[in-house]
């Protein structure tokens, strides 16, 4: 079955009402002040069942986004159809918006070359990254 919904790359802004101190598997424990986290992903087999991963509380952590969405919020989900490569392009504009910051180098990047798949800031980035998302390689929203 070659549904459209099996292959793609996502982001996923996530909440912290509070600094926390995070043990984050084997990459260490980072400081993860209050604010705004964006995570960037994508599955090439079945991207609905990994974000649906992400979104349940009850799980064994695997990804490094298991351990940070433990403390917070999901604010927004955003999926895209495309191929792996538009993961790290999607990761690169989200980190070239004003004011994004690395909280954890190697976060959710093990298997490419970007410093982090993970970004903070103080206010929520949604408005901003939507003005670009639709640009995103040849990536389609849906």
């Amino acid at each position: 079955m070659n549904n459209v919904s099996n292959k793609g790359v996502y982001y996923i802004i996530i909440k912290l009402f509070q600094n926390h101190y995070i043990k984050i598997g084997c990459l260490g424990t980072f400081s993860f002040p209050a604010g705004f986290y964006v995570y960037v992903g994508s599955s090439q087999n079945n991207l609905e069942r990994r974000i649906e991963r992400h979104l349940r509380r009850e799980k064994k952590f695997h990804w490094h986004i298991d351990y940070l969405l433990h403390y917070g919020k999901v604010i927004s989900v955003q999926k895209y159809s495309g191929e792996k490569s538009a993961e790290c392009l999607l990761n690169c504009k989200i980190g070239n918006i004003r004011n994004a910051k690395i909280p954890a180098k190697g976060f959710g990047s093990s298997d490419c070359t970007c410093v982090s798949h993970l970004h903070f800031f103080l206010d929520d980035p949604e408005p901003m990254i939507s003005k670009f998302k639709a640009n995103v390689s040849s990536a389609k929203t849906y």
